[in-house]
């Protein structure tokens, strides 16, 4: 019996995830990553339990690789530290099954390539086009490093997918989501510990994770306009400092800690308009290739995985155009919703008149936290389609965890948007 082949375009997260899924419904994978070494920039990201079900389902067991450390809920402050909300602790492992996590990126992208046969993964290699003629058994791939035949190929090529552009040539495209984001890794040596919380001013966010290693993870956000409508700050931590430095403790005490150099900053893009479906014959778009969302509420990884996953599933059946075309009904409503509604709390984010800051507060503070769950219910209760049998996959690339909370999941995990 003849093994299929699937190219999968990208070697980040929902590459990498896609890849595991294939390998193990005994697809033979090839992952085409332009970088030359899977570094996984970023600082962290949280794995909400949507995702993690994704991830077990193909045996990715968390407890082997992101340690133990579980997440409850984010508080919201204002910048003179008064609380809007606090994190109801335990509730939401109780209500959605397995606990939350967060982990430094770079780990998570260790734990996935780990699991996967040494040959997977192919550096500095980049998809530049797919030739799919509907008359032939397969697709041709072209690549920097040569041609490919596949039965099926992922494109999991990022924010400005090469593919994308290849399958939509007439999408608008990005557009400026109105804010830009700066990360950061510190040493919390020293501080009284940290609930993970973010700080919502006029226009600005200033959000506090702590790891488990004893550093401190924290984001910033701020309105901007496109870049080359106006002026952008030569330096990122004066731009920090001039911004948050009088706001409630720690975060001055964290800019003190900050090493220039260690400041990542970029805008914030999304799709203009939803794409008209996720695939195209034998091509198939995953994660910010076909759904770029703003970061608002840490969903942009997670949307990622479970279309890696579902994907993998569908293509267990032989017939593959009509196995992606399954894979774009079963994904495309779900994640315009979940673009919207990071929209939407993007939005409120940017809200910088004093009157409109006012009113919003006062909105979060009234809302009971049980109404605030619900509102979670449909991302987070997703649970993804059963996976063969097979023996479990897992990787030990450490537990350098992080400790964060998802009340109201709007942790913003920039490197997914870049």
């Amino acid at each position: 019996m003849r093994v299929r082949h699937a190219v999968v375009a990208g070697g980040g997260i929902g590459g990498l995830t896609a890849a595991i899924a294939l390998h193990r419904r005994g697809w033979r994978v090839t992952v085409c990553e332009r970088a030359t070494e899977l570094t996984g920039i970023g600082a962290g990201i949280a794995l909400a339990p949507n995702a993690l079900r994704a991830l077990g389902s193909i045996g990715m067991n968390p407890d082997l690789w992101a340690g133990d450390t579980l997440l409850d809920g984010v508080g919201l402050r204002r910048p003179d530290g008064t609380w809007l909300s606090r994190p109801d602790a335990g509730t939401l492992p109780d209500r959605y099954g397995p606990p939350a996590r967060a982990v430094h990126r770079g780990f998570l992208i260790a734990a996935l390539a780990a699991a996967l046969p040494a040959d997977v993964v192919h550096l500095g290699v980049s998809v530049t086009a797919v030739d799919d003629a509907a008359d032939t058994g397969d697709a041709l791939v072209r690549t920097s490093a040569g041609d490919l035949r596949a039965d099926a190929v992922l494109a999991a090529d990022g924010i400005r997918s090469v593919l994308r552009g290849q399958l939509f040539p007439h999408h608008p495209g990005l557009r400026h989501a109105g804010e830009a984001g700066w990360r950061a890794v510190v040493s919390g040596a020293g501080l009284p510990a940290q609930p993970a919380a973010e700080t919502w001013g006029r226009g600005e966010r200033f959000g506090i994770v702590p790891l488990a290693d004893g550093r401190i993870y924290f984001f910033a956000t701020a309105r901007t306009s496109p870049p080359g409508s106006g002026t952008c700050p030569a330096g990122h931590h004066a731009e920090l400092v001039r911004r948050f430095a009088a706001w409630h403790d720690p975060i001055p005490a964290l800019l003190d800690r900050l090493d220039p150099a260690g400041v990542l900053h970029h805008e914030f893009y999304e799709l203009a308009a939803p794409l008209p479906r996720f695939h195209a014959g034998r091509v198939a778009l995953l994660g910010d290739a076909a759904h770029a969302m703003t970061p608002n509420m840490g969903q942009g990884g997670c949307q990622a995985i479970e279309d890696a996953v579902v994907a993998a599933h569908h293509l267990q059946s032989d017939d593959v155009r009509a196995a992606l075309a399954a894979y774009t009904k079963a994904r495309h409503r779900r994640t315009t919703r979940i673009s919207r509604q990071s929209r939407r709390i993007g939005a409120l984010v940017q809200l910088s008149h004093p009157l409109a800051t006012s009113l919003r507060n006062l909105a979060v503070r009234a809302t009971p936290s049980a109404l605030s769950r619900r509102a979670l219910d449909t991302v987070l209760d997703w649970q993804p389609p059963l996976a063969p049998s097979s023996p479990s996959v897992h990787a030990d690339a450490g537990t350098n965890a992080t400790t964060t909370t998802t009340n109201v999941v709007v942790n913003v995990n920039v490197e997914e948007n870049k």
